[in-house]
């Protein structure tokens, strides 16, 4: 159900509410309340309540029995309040139906099994990376989540959308894949250019900055293992900055205006990429908007550092190349396969996405998160 984050049910408690006066259904993981439709029901409510507390994916699929139209699909996702718990569910296969297969998260991933393998996170709809690179049906997914159609440009779609900030936030990060892996339009116009950055054009622009930087700064030191002592400080210093943009600036989430400007602003800034997250040429920053995030640090530096020019343009580039460390980075976790340390860093981050993007904010690295508390807790293991 849009707009709200929907809670975890056990089994016994689906089974408990198998009367009239409350009757629940399963399909997969999903969990459907269906008591004010039980005198609406074609056969009559006793049909319905035969399958009270139990699942109803063979029933619906039976068609011996009755072949269900399109509006009884749409009438349980007007009914779903909930998930089943990892490991109670007791279907067959393990492949929700209609409404089951586009609430998890439009791409048609499954909800359980029986054995209850399948763990999917009931807010982003996934259960692991390869789940972020299955493509959406892009009319499935429209049609059940009544949000953004990936087939049309997203911004105006965000601005005139009337979405609120409750919804608009559960939405944003339940995780979509443009077809083919290509890049959703996002303007649909001669400015959809400038909204596309390939990674390579990040160090090609600013590792010469820095290095002229530095060039320019040199001649303030006596030892050249001051200047090194500055830059490796502000590379330090990035992976702070880093921390605190990603969770304050980039996840604003709690304090985010409830308002079209508020929302698009979010969705322009950071929510496309938790909404795209695979999107390769929406991943590193566009050069201006580096360079208008980039442009008060620069003061900021020199107003710190007033006493020595050369210090603070050194600690100033020193976050510019943890900046590009930064972007590449992000981009490798993404779309590269790496060694055994990164690995683990790649597990951690792509977790951010489809397990718990309240939490995991470092990218470089998680030492923040320890020392913050926010670090990412593991998803639950299968079985």
């Amino acid at each position: 159900m849009p707009g709200r984050i929907l809670p975890t049910l056990t089994l016994a408690e689906v089974e408990s509410h198998n009367s009239s006066k409350s009757c629940y259904v399963t399909i997969g993981r999903n969990v459907y309340d269906v008591t004010d439709f039980l005198d609406s029901h074609p056969g009559g409510s006793d049909l319905v309540l035969d399958y009270a507390g139990k699942d109803i994916k063979a029933i619906l699929e039976d068609e011996d029995s009755h072949t269900h139209s399109e509006a009884a699909y749409e009438v349980l996702e007007d009914s779903h309040i909930g998930f089943l718990e990892s490991g109670s569910n007791g279907t067959t296969n393990g492949k929700a139906t209609k409404p089951g297969d586009a609430l998890a998260n439009g791409n048609g991933n499954s909800n359980g099994d029986a054995n209850g393998d399948a763990w999917v996170h009931p807010r982003t709809g996934m259960s692991c990376e390869e789940d972020l690179s299955k493509d959406t049906d892009i009319s499935s997914d429209y049609k059940t989540h009544k949000f953004l159609d990936l087939s049309r440009p997203l911004f105006p779609q965000v601005w005139f959308g009337g979405f609120s900030k409750e919804f608009y936030l559960d939405q944003v990060h339940r995780p979509r894949h443009y077809k083919g892996g290509e890049s959703a339009p996002l303007f649909g116009n001669i400015l959809e250019p400038l909204t596309k950055t390939a990674w390579w054009v990040v160090p090609t622009l600013w590792v010469p900055a820095v290095g002229y930087g530095l060039y320019l700064a040199n001649p303030g030191f006596s030892n050249p293992l001051g200047q090194v002592g500055c830059f490796v400080g502000g590379v330090f210093l990035w992976s702070f900055i880093e921390y605190i943009m990603h969770r304050f600036l980039f996840h604003l989430d709690e304090y985010l205006p409830d308002n079209r400007v508020g929302i698009t602003l979010h969705f322009t800034l950071h929510g496309i990429h938790h909404y795209l997250p695979m999107d390769k040429y929406r991943l590193v920053m566009p050069p201006t908007l580096f360079i208008a995030l980039a442009a008060p640090f620069w003061k900021l530096a020199h107003t710190l550092f007033f006493w020595d020019w050369s210090i603070a343009t050194s600690i100033y580039c020193g976050g510019v190349f943890g900046y590009i460390c930064y972007d590449m980075t992000h981009y490798f976790l993404h779309h590269q396969n790496l060694p055994l340390w990164w690995k683990q860093l790649k597990k951690y981050h792509l977790e951010h996405h489809f397990l718990d993007y309240e939490n995991g904010f470092g990218v470089t690295s998680p030492l923040w998160d320890y020392v913050f508390g926010t670090e990412l807790v593991m998803k639950p293991k299968k079985g």
